[in-house]
């Protein structure tokens, strides 16, 4: 269903994406500090990287912007960790990571997602309610880039992350598996009114495009969220983390 791969991904940006990462295991290698920046949160960072036994050092603006390169522009906020490749899972790691939990799996499916602020709220999102992992494609997608990975406030170190060459493969290897495949588009059934319970793979869309026409013809049914006001759809991110916790709730009450 899928494989393992180490991204090469080595820059961490930001304050909070480098203290998550620090917090989460050993993948730091070093930290780069803009010199003079202090307060209590970059405190704690320093705190942390040494208590992992991890260099810090204080350089000047010119030379992190450097160190960043053409990832200067995302706003590292003083802070760049020099990081180990990050490990994704396979897909049947997060069934099994269900499985050990005795739960029933709920994963997220960000089929075409382009927007690296769109994909790094969705983790986000993802790791918050406690889901078991996130699919994602290998290509025609952000993919887990320093943008990205800035974007989820450091969830891409805690929550699991299968990338797979095929999500129409692979959502029906998911439903020979028992899962329920449930895409998320305008038109569908209301969200509120749907129960979302069971062993469950939520779709998203890519933005505009919406859910393409062979994933939604694998999904044994669409959900959608009821609107009010005049505009016509919502940021793919904002209603991925709508879907996200109605089936969080769901489950929190049984």
């Amino acid at each position: 269903m899928g494989r393992d791969h180490r991204l090469g991904n080595d820059l961490i940006l930001g304050r909070n994406p480098v203290s998550e990462a620090l917090k989460a295991g050993a993948r730091v290698r070093r930290v780069y500090i803009a010199r003079g920046l202090r307060g209590p949160r970059i405190e704690s960072l320093v705190e942390e990287a040494r208590f992992r036994g991890v260099p810090v050092e204080e350089v000047d603006r010119a030379r992190l912007d450097l160190i960043a390169g053409q990832q200067a522009s995302l706003k590292h906020q003083g802070v760049v960790a020099i990081a180990a490749p990050l490990i994704l899972s396979d897909v049947e790691d997060i069934l099994t990571y269900a499985e050990s939990r005795d739960e029933a799996p709920l994963i997220i499916v960000a089929a075409g997602i382009e927007d690296p602020m769109n994909l790094g709220s969705i983790l986000r999102s993802a790791e918050a309610a406690g889901l078991h992992g996130v699919i994602v494609p290998e290509r025609r997608a952000a993919g887990l880039t320093p943008a990205v990975t800035r974007a989820s406030a450091g969830a891409v170190e805690y929550i699991r992350v299968a990338m797979v060459t095929n999500i129409v493969s692979t959502l029906r290897e998911l439903k020979r598996k028992g899962l329920w495949i449930a895409g998320l588009d305008a038109g569908g059934q209301c969200l509120w009114e749907t129960e979302l319970k069971g062993p469950l793979a939520l779709v998203v869309g890519g933005e505009g495009r919406g859910l393409g026409r062979l994933v939604r013809e694998t999904c044994d049914f669409i959900v959608g969220i009821p609107m009010k006001g005049r505009i016509e759809s919502l940021n793919a991110g904002v209603a991925a983390a709508l879907v996200i916790f109605e089936a969080f709730r769901q489950r929190s009450d049984t």
